[in-house]
């Protein structure tokens, strides 16, 4: 069955985000599909992460259309762009916790922003999102500084989800863990998806959590969206990146380690 633009709740078309004069994107094309896990890799300086803050309206590229729950993200009016926000929450690396704020405070901070909420009811729903995520319920009056690498990336996930969104984007959400680290946030991810009914966009180098988690990859090189599809796919392109990536010992080890026990 093929898409429908209802199906596709991101849509990129001919971006271009330069620095000065050197380009990271030019003509860069990407749908991402309702409901579905897209992971976002490439080599270093390709502009993965550039491309996320420039769907969420971090970044101003110098060119193209970027769609959001079909409503441009550069051109949408402030009142209404913020309404949009909503929609979506972000996790960035490490989390990017307020050093100065606990968990529970962190995790308010968008209920604070956006909502409407007495005191009680928004303490009340910080808590419930950081039971979510898995983190125990001392660690809601812990400042970050006090955390581990993965509590705080939990709890940064905890607040990308406060608002209840539509969308999760995540950026190098397992980097600096552990294997077991990285293994454990595979799993919340695909659980909070399933129970959230979230679209995740996750910009990752991590072969482990692509073979985990993603629907689809998105592979950026030559400055554009080089491929998208299944993990399956991707072993049929024949870019030199590409090849050594899904090819190379690290992604036999991640597809040995991603087969069922005693498959063959």
């Amino acid at each position: 069955m093929e898409d429908t633009d209802d199906d596709h709740i991101i849509r990129v078309r001919g971006l271009v985000t330069r620095f000065g004069t050197h380009t990271v994107h030019d003509g860069l094309d990407l749908d991402v599909r309702r409901g579905e896990i897209i992971g976002v890799v490439g080599g270093s300086g390709t502009g993965k992460s550039v491309l996320l803050r420039a769907i969420v309206g971090l970044l101003k590229p110098n060119a193209g259309h970027i769609e959001v729950f079909g409503q441009s993200v550069r051109d949408t009016p402030e009142e209404e762009y913020r309404q949009l926000r909503r929609r979506w929450g972000v996790m960035f690396q490490d989390g990017a916790l307020f050093s100065s704020l606990t968990v529970r405070q962190n995790v308010e901070a968008p209920m604070r922003e956006q909502l409407k909420l007495d005191d009680d009811l928004r303490k009340t729903l910080a808590g419930i999102k950081v039971r979510m995520v898995g983190l125990p319920e001392n660690a809601m009056t812990k400042f970050p500084s006090e955390l581990s690498g993965g509590m705080r990336k939990r709890a940064g996930f905890a607040r990308a989800i406060a608002l209840d969104p539509e969308i999760v984007f995540l950026d190098e959400p397992t980097a600096g863990l552990d294997p077991i680290g990285a293994a454990a946030f595979d799993i919340l991810i695909k659980q909070l998806q399933a129970a959230l009914g979230l679209t995740v966009f996750f910009v990752t180098h991590d072969l482990d959590s692509l073979h985990a988690n993603c629907d689809r990859v998105a592979v950026l090189a030559d400055k554009k969206v080089l491929a998208v599809g299944t993990m399956q796919e991707m072993l049929e392109v024949e870019h030199p990146w590409v090849r050594e990536y899904f090819h190379g010992p690290r992604a036999r080890a991640a597809i040995e380690s991603s087969r069922p026990k005693g498959a063959a």
